[in-house]
C-alpha cells in the first residue's frame, strides 16, 4: 500500500512538474502570438539620405518621460513597440546630433488605430541641419588637414592624425562643457572608414612587394631601349606605354619608384635631359591608371563607394583613356622635341651597365607571380557575379603568393606601407567629420542648385572642378570628400543613375594630378628621385609642362564620356 502510494505520489509530482513546464510555455507562447502594436516610419535628411542613429521617442504629449523608444537603422527606418496600455495623447520626438529636433503629435484617429491593435506607418520625416560650434570645428579641422598636406609642413599621415586627434579631443573633452561641441564618438567614426579600400590596398601592396623583387620593371625599361635602338621617337612612346600599363594594374607610386632610376640612366646614356622622359612617363602613369579599379588610389575609393566593378572601369573609361593617351603622346613630342633631338648613340660601357641593371633576378618567382596575378585579374573581372569584393581578391592573391613562393614573411609584412594605410583610415575619419556635421550636404546642395537638372552641365562641372581642384588639393582627400556629393547628384540629376558622375570624378581627380607637382603622389616621388640624380623638378616647371597636358587629356576623356553617356 505504501509502495503504491509512493508510486502515485511520484507520478503526481512528475505530472505536476510537466504541467508546470508546459502551462507557462503555453502562456508565453500565447502572449508571444499577440501581435505587437507598432509605429513605423523613416527619417531622412534634406538630400533624401537616411539618417542613422537618430533617437525616436514616444511620450505622453507634454511630458518628457518616454513610453518607448527606438533608434533609426542604416536605412533610416525605425519601429516603436507600444506598451499594452497607453493614453490618448501621444507624440513622437526625434533627435539626432547636428540636426534640429522634430516633434509630431499623433492624431485621434491614429491613436484609435493603435488602440485597435493596428500598426500605423508615419509619414517620412525630414530633419533640418543644425549649424553649431561642432560644424565650424569639423570644417576648420578639414581645412587645416588639407593645408598641412598641401604645404608639406608635416607628413601627410601625421597631418591626418592631427585632424583625427582634434576631432576626438573636441568631441570627448568639449561636449561636457557644451553639447554643441560634440562631433562624433569613436564607434560612430568607424562607420566612415571604408575597410574594403584598406584591405584592397594592403593585399595589393603584398603582391607588388613580391613582383618588384623579381626585377621585371628594370627589365622592361631596358627592353624598351633595345627595341627602340636608342631612337627617341620610338623610345618615348614605349616607355610611356610600359609605365601606363604597369600603373593600370599596380600602384603608380611604386611604378614610378621602379621606373625612374633606370629611365634616368637611359637618358644619360643617350645624352638627353632625363626630364624629357620622366615627365611624360609620370603623366602617362596618371592618365592610363584611370582605366582600372586598382590603377589609382582615387579609383579604389570611387569603386568601393560607388559599387563600381573592375569591369565597369575598363568598359566605360578605356576608350577615353586611349584618346587622352594619344593626345598626351603628341603633346609630349611637341614640348620635348628639342631635348629629344640631341640624343646620340650610347657607349658600350653604358649599355653594359644598363643591361646589368635590367635583368630578371628571380625568374621562378616571376613565373609564379604571373600565374597568381592572372588569376587575380580574372577574379577582378568576374568577381562581381559572385558578389566578391575586390579586397577579397587582393587578399586571396597575396595569401596564395606568400604560401607558394614562401618569402620571408616578416619582410613581406614590412613591405606593406602601413603609413599609407594609417593615412587612409585617418583621412576617412576627418572627411567623416565634415560629413557628420553637414558640410558635405551643403556642398551637394550648392552644386545641385548650380547645375539644375542638366546632366551635361553636371558632368562638365564635376569633371573640370575635380581636375582643377586636384592641382592644389591632394587628389586622395579631395576624392574622399567629394564621394558623398557625387552620390547625392547621382540620385537627384535625371540620367545620372548610370554612375557617369563617378567616372567623371575618376577622370578629373586622376588626370588633374598632372596639373601641378603636388597634384599626385607619383609626381612628388618622381621629383625626389630626379633631384637626387641632379635634375630637380620645380613646382613652376611642372605646372608649365603639366597644365597644358591636363587640359588636353581631360578634354579628350570628357569627349568620350559625353559620347558614351549622353
Amino acid at each position: 500500500m505504501s509502495g503504491s502510494f509512493r508510486h502515485f505520489t511520484l507520478a503526481f509530482l512528475l505530472l505536476f512538474i510537466i504541467l508546470g513546464l508546459i502551462l507557462p510555455g503555453e502562456n508565453i507562447q500565447a502572449q508571444g502570438t499577440d501581435p505587437a502594436v507598432l509605429i513605423i516610419g523613416s527619417v531622412k535628411d534634406q538630400q533624401e539620405q537616411p539618417v542613422v542613429d537618430a533617437r525616436v521617442v514616444l511620450a505622453i504629449d507634454g511630458e518628457n518621460n518616454p513610453l518607448t523608444e527606438a533608434t533609426t537603422q542604416a536605412d533610416g527606418r525605425y519601429a516603436l513597440v507600444l506598451p499594452k496600455a497607453f493614453p490618448d495623447t501621444l507624440s513622437v520626438h526625434i533627435e539626432r546630433s547636428h540636426f534640429q529636433e522634430y516633434s509630431l503629435r499623433l492624431s485621434l484617429n491614429e491613436i484609435r488605430e493603435l488602440g485597435a491593435g493596428e500598426t500605423i506607418v508615419m509619414q517620412d520625416v525630414t530633419l533640418q541641419r543644425l549649424i553649431n560650434p561642432a560644424f565650424w570645428v569639423a570644417t576648420l579641422v578639414f581645412v587645416l588637414v588639407l593645408g598641412l598636406i598641401a604645404t608639406g609642413i608635416i607628413h601627410n599621415t601625421l597631418a591626418a592624425l592631427v585632424g583625427v586627434t582634434v576631432l576626438f579631443g573636441v568631441s570627448y573633452l568639449g561636449s561636457p562643457l557644451s553639447d554643441g561641441l560634440f562631433i562624433f564618438d569613436f564607434t560612430s567614426s568607424m562607420r566612415y572608414i571604408d575597410w574594403n579600400v584598406i584591405f584592397l590596398i594592403m593585399g595589393m601592396m603584398i603582391v607588388i612587394a613580391v613582383v618588384e623583387n623579381t626585377g621585371i620593371f628594370q627589365w622592361l625599361a631596358f627592353f624598351a631601349y633595345r627595341v627602340s635602338g636608342g631612337r627617341t621617337w620610338l623610345l618615348l612612346p614605349i616607355l610611356m606605354l610600359i609605365t601606363g600599363i604597369a600603373s593600370a594594374f599596380l600602384d603608380n607610386v611604386t611604378t614610378m619608384l621602379l621606373m625612374t632610376p633606370i629611365t634616368v640612366q637611359i637618358s644619360l646614356a643617350l645624352g638627353i635631359n632625363p626630364l624629357a622622359l620622366l615627365i611624360p612617363e609620370v603623366m602617362a602613369s596618371n592618365v592610363i591608371g584611370v582605366s582600372t579599379l586598382v590603377g589609382t588610389p582615387t579609383n579604389i575609393l570611387i569603386g568601393s563607394y560607388g559599387n563600381i566593378s573592375f569591369n565597369d572601369f575598363l568598359v566605360n573609361l578605356t576608350p577615353g583613356i586611349l584618346m587622352a593617351f594619344v593626345g598626351l603622346l603628341v603633346y609630349s613630342f611637341l614640348v620635348y622635341r628639342r631635348e629629344l633631338a640631341v640624343a646620340h648613340d650610347a657607349s658600350p660601357l653604358l649599355i653594359e651597365k644598363l643591361a646589368e641593371r635590367g635583368q630578371i633576378t628571380e625568374p621562378e618567382q616571376l613565373r609564379k607571380a604571373a600565374v597568381v596575378f592572372a588569376g587575380m585579374l580574372i577574379l577582378f573581372v568576374i568577381g562581381e557575379q559572385f558578389h566578391m569584393l575586390p579586397a577579397v581578391t587582393a587578399l586571396m592573391g597575396a595569401t596564395v603568393l606568400l604560401i607558394w613562393i614562401r618569402p620571408d614573411i616578416e619582410e613581406m609584412i614590412e613591405a606593406v606601407d602601413w603609413t599609407t594605410l594609417v593615412f587612409f583610415m585617418s583621412l576617412f575619419i576627418v572627411v567623416g567629420g565634415i560629413q557628420e556635421v553637414g558640410l558635405i550636404s551643403m556642398i551637394a546642395d550648392a552644386i545641385a542648385r548650380m547645375v539644375g537638372d542638366s546632366l551635361l552641365l553636371t558632368m562638365l562641372a564635376v569633371t573640370w572642378l575635380s581636375a582643377l581642384l586636384s592641382m592644389v588639393i591632394a587628389n586622395i582627400p579631395f576624392t574622399a570628400a567629394m564621394l558623398p556629393v557625387i552620390a547625392f547628384l547621382t540620385a537627384t540629376v535625371p540620367g545620372a543613375d548610370s554612375k557617369v558622375l563617378f567616372f567623371c570624378l575618376s577622370v578629373g581627380a586622376a588626370m588633374g594630378g598632372n596639373g601641378s607637382l603636388i597634384g599626385a603622389s607619383a609626381n612628388m616621388v618622381t621629383a625626389g628621385i630626379s633631384e637626387a640624380a641632379g635634375y630637380p623638378i620645380t613646382y613652376s616647371y611642372f605646372i608649365k609642362k603639366g597644365f597644358p597636358a591636363l587640359l588636353i587629356t581631360v578634354a579628350l576623356a570628357m569627349v568620350w564620356l559625353l559620347i558614351r553617356f549622353l
